[in-house]
């Protein structure tokens, strides 16, 4: 029994004895300390600082992590990334070129994965241009034959790497990535005005949306701002573009549903990317499609402005009652929302700053004033906090409806009723404040003002 104890016991302790150490050495590095953060997708969450010592080595495990993608980043913002795949690792490099210098000493899993990154950048070169040669040559000329071939090479080497080199372990971390991470391969006898058709249908062939393993890496935000890129079009206009990008949205979220986790991931970045870009009726686009219809539940660092549009987009339903507005007007005199004798009431909120809000509320004035039979009145809520700019915009437009402000910019009681994150938002209402519908500009209040 004795001897059964010891052994569970050295067996235990051989299996302590082997936490993976990770190991770095950086030439010609002057900090003392380094910054160890965790990736999910583009997210970086700090995990813990690294003393470094005098000849720009430091070492830690990651025995309690997850396996995925992790960030080593010194303060003038220099960083090398790296894979924790249950080995040891150790790599070395230069402070004054971290990347171009480094090696990777130990660990199978990042040998693979830095090779793959270079593959890829070289694969995607060679390509194209042999691509744009087969585009523009006879295919009965030498040149074709010759450069055919070639492209042919170019792919099955890749496709090898792939496939045999990266898969030698196939359970691993960085197997399961490369597999879903790798470019698409479109067969060299597609022609040419076909292949954009080819790489839209196919190119998510190889990413396993059921290995939510892989949210810690940039398989599925590269997946998916790659395949964006094959709907993009400049020469689109915005709303035909906007169109576009939602049928890929579709395309993308479909396959992600298999796997809540996955599914959540990818809404997320694509809710925070077309945000930065200001897509605003694919962001619309998305929460309503996917964030309400499925409830999903995001991340609660998600900035103010797309919390308030998630949450307007649930609260304010055709048919709901809208929060009563008490809001003094530019002499003083309280306005009450729900006072106000008229069939329909038009609510706008505004700013006097706001581009867009200087072109468009002049507009619905005119067809305001333009009535032949009064059948809507107008509040317009200003989220200005200077009254001289809000009082400005008011006389330079001659806005002589019912104008309404409390001067507290986004920070109003209701700003927040309304959950307002952008202007000009309009709400038109019935007598009763129920909601006829939040329209976008004039041409749908005269469809709506009958």
């Amino acid at each position: 029994m004795k001897n059964f104890a010891l052994s569970i016991f050295l067996l235990l302790g051989v299996n302590f004895a082997f936490a993976q150490i990770i190991t770095v050495r950086i030439d010609n590095l002057v900090e003392k300390k380094v910054a160890l953060a965790s990736l999910t997708g583009e997210k970086i969450s700090f995990i813990d600082s690294v003393n470094v010592h005098q000849d720009g080595t430091f070492r830690f495990d990651l025995e309690d992590k997850h396996f995925g993608f992790f960030r080593l980043t010194v303060k003038n913002k220099a960083w090398l990334d790296f894979i924790y795949d249950n080995e040891d690792v150790e790599i070395e490099t230069d402070a004054n070129n971290i990347l171009d210098s480094l090696q990777v000493i130990k660990s199978e899993s990042n040998k693979i994965y830095y090779e793959f990154i270079k593959l890829n950048k070289g694969y995607k070169t060679k390509s194209e241009l042999l691509q744009l040669i087969l585009a523009r040559y006879p295919q009965n000329d030498d040149y074709y034959l010759t450069t055919k071939e070639k492209l042919t090479w170019v792919q099955e080497a890749y496709l090898y790497f792939v496939n045999v080199t990266a898969q030698i372990n196939p359970n691993s971390f960085i197997a399961r990535y490369v597999r879903s991470a790798q470019l698409p391969v479109a067969d060299v006898e597609i022609p040419a005005e076909e292949q954009l058709t080819y790489l839209k249908t196919h190119s998510l062939d190889n990413v396993n949306f059921y290995d939510d393993g892989l949210i810690y890496s940039d398989a599925f935000t590269n997946k998916t701002i790659e395949y964006l890129t094959y709907y993009r079009n400049p020469q689109l206009p915005l709303e035909l573009l906007e169109k576009e990008f939602m049928a890929a949205i579709d395309s993308i979220l479909n396959k992600a549903k298999v796997n809540e986790i996955v599914y959540t991931h990818i809404v997320e970045y694509l809710l925070d990317g077309f945000k930065k870009f200001g897509f605003d009726n694919v962001l619309n686009y998305i929460v309503e499609n996917y964030v309400i219809k499925d409830d999903l539940c995001l991340d609660q660092k998600l900035t103010t402005t797309l919390e308030r549009r998630i949450q307007q987009a649930k609260i304010f339903k055709v048919g709901s009652i809208v929060p009563n507005i008490i809001l003094p007007d530019s002499t003083s005199s309280m306005i009450e929302l729900n006072k106000i004798n008229s069939e329909k009431i038009l609510i706008i909120f505004y700013a006097s700053w706001c581009p867009h809000c200087q072109t468009l509320l002049p507009q619905v004035y005119k067809l305001y004033k333009n009535q032949k039979e009064k059948k809507y009145e107008v509040v317009a809520v200003s989220i200005d906090t200077a009254r001289t700019d809000w009082l400005n915009f008011i006389r330079k437009n001659n806005l002589d409806w019912m104008n309404v402000s409390d001067l507290k910019g986004w920070d109003g009681q209701a700003a927040s009723d309304y959950y307002l994150y952008a202007t000009p938002t309009m709400f038109l209402v019935d007598k009763k404040m129920n909601l006829i519908g939040m329209l976008m500009n004039v041409d749908e209040i005269k469809s709506f003002i009958q």
